[in-house]
């Protein structure tokens, strides 16, 4: 696959963006996991790979292969939605992202959407970032890695790593759940995010997203079925300023996301995957 020029501004034009109408093509259609997968590897993985080991990854390398990654997806008929982008610069400071986890693929998009805009990086787990060819992509990025073993340390990690990107000017995104899940459980979602945003004095903002077109696999949870009949997407809100301990911020954070993915599952409920209408 050649690296067609590809465009950068693609998430930079308005507040929300919808994917245009796309025919996959036949291979696409009838194997879209295939299809993308083989595509993934041989395209932007390939080459974001090759500029973290030869020291040329930067934030717009990045956000190149991201934008590739998405057009990707669209390209076997996937539906994407972006919502509230202008929040993601209202504030001039950097900031704390706080998203749900649902899928490998908000890792690989959200550079696109962000880092045209500000610096990121993300708290990952240690695992991320010791895997072949994807590892040396995670590392270069400058991520705050987490052992997800202790709780303790982790928090620690988080809020030291967190307050350095920050007062660098870098903002973070983090996902405060112990793991990635189709539906949300406030219970299992962490208050990580908040507390560094109070400790560095910066906003949150909260983000929804809903990307379980790329599903978990059974033994390499990276690699699960895409779906293309699974809309993706993704909604930002505005930018929370914390006070006092963060607790009613946090609810308010949690409230968002629970209210609005079970909204998504109202909308892109798919009768034949169910056979009833239930939400996939």
């Amino acid at each position: 696959m050649t690296t067609q020029p590809l465009p950068v501004d693609k998430f930079l034009t308005g507040n929300i963006y919808r994917s245009a109408v796309v025919h996959a093509g036949f291979f696409s259609k009838n194997f879209p996991s295939l299809s993308f997968y083989a595509r993934l590897v041989a395209g932007p993985i390939r080459w974001l790979y090759v500029r973290a080991v030869t020291g040329r990854f930067d934030n717009a390398a990045w956000a190149y292969a991201s934008i590739w990654t998405t057009e990707l997806m669209e390209s076997t008929g996937c539906a994407i939605t972006i919502e509230g982008m202008d929040c993601i610069t209202r504030e001039a400071s950097p900031c704390v992202f706080v998203a749900n986890h649902m899928s490998t693929l908000e890792t690989f998009m959200l550079p696109g959407i962000l880092c045209p805009r500000r610096p990121i990086t993300f708290v990952v787990k240690k695992s991320l970032t010791t895997m072949p060819v994807f590892g040396p992509i995670m590392r270069a990025s400058s991520p705050i890695v987490v052992n997800r073993v202790n709780s303790r340390e982790d928090f620690a990690a988080v809020l030291e790593g967190g307050l350095d990107r920050l007062k660098s000017g870098i903002s973070v995104v983090v996902f405060p759940q112990s793991t990635r899940a189709r539906f949300f459980d406030a219970r299992r979602f962490n208050s990580i995010g908040i507390k560094l945003a109070r400790r560095a004095r910066v906003p949150v903002v909260p983000l929804a997203l809903k990307t379980d077109a790329w599903g978990q696999g059974k033994n390499i949870k990276e690699c699960g079925k895409i779906d293309p009949r699974l809309p993706v997407r993704y909604k930002f809100v505005q930018p929370i300023r914390i006070e006092g301990q963060g607790n009613a911020e946090h609810a308010a954070v949690c409230d968002y996301i629970a209210t609005t993915l079970a909204q998504w599952r109202r909308q892109d409920t798919i009768p034949e995957l169910t056979g009833k209408g239930h939400d996939v």
